[in-house]
């Protein structure tokens, strides 16, 4: 790990697998410090924050590279984490509902990211709509927990998982826009 003069970070070395536009995405996303997850009371709120703060930068990075593709909350505990997340393709945008637990052993595990609307339509997801993520993402995140937040998790495991599924799910017919569905529908 690296440190750039604005406070920034960026990982080195553990990259290899990732295209340069994702290195320059992940450059931008601060690292989180506070190792703790929702069972650590004392510092859970300070990690937390940090994953705020760590979300809003690159939510603020995509909407300024024109790149804005979700929306997403947490509860009040930081523990149960949704919204949505939307692809654009021949000038449709597809959207769709996201979800997620934080790990009891969190941040040394990552979180599982669901798109229950799309369980059973691909062979790269697991029960309950959550994406597989095993052969790229998390040897990553294991080399880089605890630094690594749900912004990371975002930026390099459903970013590129919809990357690769959804236009072959559209190819496929197995999405179809709202307003090319049937009516009644």
């Amino acid at each position: 790990v690296s440190t750039q003069s604005t406070g920034h970070y960026y990982i080195t070395n553990n990259l290899s697998m990732v295209d340069a536009a994702t290195k320059k995405t992940l450059a931008a996303i601060p690292l989180l410090k506070t190792k703790a997850g929702p069972r650590d009371k004392e510092d859970w709120p300070i990690r937390l924050k940090e994953e705020v703060t760590s979300l809003i930068k690159y939510i603020q990075n995509n909407k300024t590279a024109d790149n804005d593709w979700l929306r997403i909350q947490s509860n009040k505990e930081g523990t149960r984490w949704f919204g949505k997340c939307w692809y654009i393709q021949d000038y449709k945008k597809y959207e769709f509902e996201l979800e997620f637990d934080i790990p009891v052993t969190y941040p040394s595990t990552a979180p599982e990211i669901a798109i229950p609307e799309l369980d059973g339509k691909t062979a790269k997801m697991y029960r309950g709509g959550k994406i597989c993520l095993t052969e790229h993402f998390k040897p990553l995140w294991s080399r880089n927990a605890p630094k690594f937040g749900v912004a990371h998790a975002l930026a390099l495991g459903l970013g590129p998982w919809m990357a690769v599924e959804v236009p072959e799910l559209i190819k496929r017919g197995v999405v179809v826009h709202k307003d090319d569905q049937p009516s009644g529908e």
